[in-house]
Order: C-alpha cells, then structure tokens, then sequence
C-alpha cells in the first residue's frame, strides 16, 4: 500500500490484511522456514527459562538453604508424586469446578447488567454508584461472609469465583458496547434500522476485543476467587491442598500445587485466545489490554 507526498513522491503505508496475507503464503511456500530475526521470541523464551532453570539449580543453592527455596529438581518430583496419586486429580476436579461455574456466572451476569447500562441512561445513573461501592471492597473480606452463609461446601466458592471476576468483565462490555463507530449508527439510522439491528450490526461487533478482553481477565480472576474460597474454608480443592503442603512445611509441594495453578491459568488464557481468533477474528490485532 502506497500513498503520495504533496510533491508527488510515493511513500510506503503500512502493509493491508492483503499484504499479510500475502507475505504468510511466501512464508508457506518457502517450506515453512522462518527468519530469527521477525520472530526472536521463539528462542529468547525458552532461552530464558532455561537460562533461569539453570540458575535456580545450581546458583541458588550457595545462597538459600534448600527446604526455604526448593531447587526445580525438588519442584517437578514432587509434582511427579502429586500427579500420580489419586487425591490430587480429586482436588484439581473441584477446584476446576468452583473456577468454571463462578467464570460462567459472573461473565453471563456482567454481560446482562453491561449491556443494560451501557443502553439505558437511567440504569446507570441507578445502578453505577452500588456497583463502583461494591467493587471498592476487599474480596478477600468478603470471603469469610461467604463461607458463613453459603456453608464449606462448593456454593461459597462458586459465589467468590463469580464475585471477582464479575467487574472486570462489567466494564469490559460497557466501554466495548459504547465504543461503536458513531457514523456506522448515524448511517443505519439513517436507513430505517432498528435498536436491535444497530445493537446486532455495529455494538456487539465492536464490543467483541473488550468482551473478550473481559473473559481472559475474568477466568484468571475465577480461578484465583475459587483458590481464595479455599483458603478460608473447604475441605478440598488446590487452595486446601496448598494449605496442607503449607502446614506440613512441604515447600516442594507447595510449589507443584503453584505449578498445576498456574498451567491451569495459562490453558485457559490460551483457550479464550483460540475462540477469539475463531469467534471474533476481526479482532485478533486488537491492542485491548488483558490479563
């Protein structure tokens, strides 16, 4: 794509979705090689984990006594004990429950209350302010009041997952639905075109980066209110288990239970990423901030 200066001179624009598209069928053609220097990240990560995975082993070790900080080696044979014995695939199971229903019920009711306040004037004026007080509270603080009237079990785990990543999510849906092309909406109306049809054409496809902005920070957010609700009372799930590695002072443990949590975190961040690209493509070069 090229443009021209005043004096007629043309000057290189940056490259369309045809270039692109382009430039990956060469990529393709040319039996799937690729340069180092477009994509360095494909040697500096692993680099540098290994480089850090070496450092911890052998460096670490001079400086920190080894049941304060367990050596990676520790780390992955306890995992190794972990993952073959049956309880933990019991406590992750829970644990993956409570983080799943509290994402689905937080995400669908941000999405229902966003998108009446992003609509109805009067709604926000009415409901902003409890939402915004509400948010200012510690969730952390909440999570006793839970356990007391929801009980130990999986429904005051559940209601905490949902909690805190129901804002997230809110704001997500009310600044995407309000960043629609103003013009697009000034032409449908123009033509005759409905509330529905403005909402099903323009804000929802524009509202799609955030939404999904939302859903990537929101399931992080499940999974850390699921961890949190287990802290403060259960009788299973990763969060009671880390407790128990905690109390026995099994720091190796401790850092396998932080492992599992964290591939849990990056599955679902990764999960999220591949419905983007299939559900709202357009928008896979999105600069909206995520988790």
């Amino acid at each position: 794509m090229t443009t021209a200066t005043p004096t007629g001179a043309p000057v290189a624009g940056p490259p369309g979705p045809a270039a692109k598209k382009a430039k990956k069928a060469a990529r393709k053609k040319g039996g799937g090689r690729f340069d180092v220097r477009e994509r360095p990240e494909l040697l500096l990560v692993p680099g540098v984990f290994v480089a850090l995975m070496a450092l911890w082993e052998f460096v670490i070790p001079l400086f920190v006594d080894d049941y304060v900080l367990p050596v990676p080696s520790r780390i992955v044979e306890a995992l190794w004990m972990q993952l073959t014995d049956a309880l933990f695939w019991g406590h992750l199971e829970v644990t993956l429950r409570e983080s799943l229903l509290g994402f689905l019920i937080g995400v669908g009711s941000a999405v229902l209350l966003g998108t009446a306040i992003s609509q109805v004037r009067l709604v926000e004026k009415t409901l902003m302010p409890y939402v915004v007080a509400f948010q200012t509270v510690p969730k952390v603080a909440l999570a006793p009041l839970f356990v007391v009237w929801f009980g130990f079990g999986l429904t005051s785990k559940v209601v905490m997952a949902a909690v805190i990543s129901f804002f997230p999510m809110l704001i997500n849906v009310i600044e995407g639905l309000r960043a629609a092309d103003a013009d697009r909406i000034q032409m449908l109306t123009v033509f005759g075109a409905s509330k529905l049809q403005i909402f099903r054409m323009v804000r929802l496809p524009s509202a799609m980066p955030f939404i999904f902005a939302g859903l990537d920070i929101g399931i992080v957010f499940a999974i850390l209110g699921a961890v949190v609700g287990e802290f403060i009372g259960a009788k299973e799930g990763l969060g009671y288990l880390l407790l128990q590695t905690n109390y026995n002072f099994d720091i190796a443990g401790m850092f396998a239970v932080l492992v599992v949590l964290s591939v849990m975190g990056l599955v679902a961040h990764f999960l999220i990423r591949f419905a983007q690209r299939k559900i709202a493509f357009w928008a896979e070069e999105s600069r909206v901030i995520t988790a």
